[in-house]
């Protein structure tokens, strides 16, 4: 059973209330137009944010409050979230990226992407997503901390060749930026030391802790692509 989406309840009472039409002229909308038993105190409780739409109820809200089901969302994080946003069915997405329907939609159900670098190209192009998008909706964050954490206190260039394959990032560009991350580390760790005074390698560890918790955000912030 899917979860709902992360549906933006004020935007949805906005658009309503900017069409002029009542909850209950939203409920029959749904009824006239797409055969769904919604009744009007659903519609209130969606907008109070007390409930969510399922993914059906969520694109037929769209059609009748004359927009797309991106609007009726919050910032979307999953997969699915990111393809209800483009108003995309599965079969639709899983044809323009170049996969089975079946093998797409098992992807989306568990969260876990193994389309190869032309689909996965294909899926950030289609669906508009950054490279940090990308990372989170395929549910590849941690392997890429877990990457970035191992570069930046081991040999930084023994991670170029998994991190490529893991990101669509220029070779040249990602050596730059995890050079750029290990000798950052590297230097917060000598100089922790050099100020530690009664501290030592207690104050070191601290400072290699907070630095590795924050991995992720200090590579895009040299990386780029998570805007």
């Amino acid at each position: 059973m899917h979860s709902s989406p992360p549906f933006n309840a004020p935007a949805a009472r906005r658009l309503r209330a900017a069409l002029g039409m009542a909850p209950g002229h939203v409920a029959y909308g749904l009824r006239a137009q797409y055969g769904l038993l919604v009744a009007p105190e659903t519609v209130m409780a969606w907008e109070r944010g007390e409930l969510s739409p399922t993914s059906t109820e969520l694109t037929a809200l769209a059609g009748v409050l004359w927009c797309s089901p991106g609007e009726l969302l919050a910032e979307p994080v999953t997969l699915r979230e990111h393809r209800l946003a483009r108003g995309l069915d599965p079969e639709d997405l899983a044809r323009r990226i170049g996969l089975e329907a079946g093998s797409y939609q098992k992807m989306e159900d568990t969260g876990r992407w193994k389309g190869n670098e032309r689909q996965s190209a294909a899926l950030a192009t289609v669906l508009g997503l950054t490279l940090a998008q990308f990372v989170t909706a395929t549910g590849k964050e941690e392997e890429l901390a877990g990457l970035l954490r191992s570069a930046v206190t081991t040999r930084w260039q023994a991670y170029v060749k998994p991190l490529a394959k893991l990101l669509p990032v220029p070779k040249g560009h990602l050596e730059w930026v995890l050079e750029q991350l290990y000798n950052d580390y590297q230097s917060r760790m000598v100089a922790t030391l050099s100020w530690g005074g009664g501290q030592g390698s207690a104050g070191a560890g601290d400072a290699g802790r907070e630095f590795l918790a924050e991995i992720v955000e200090r590579f895009w912030s040299l990386a780029g692509g998570a805007g």
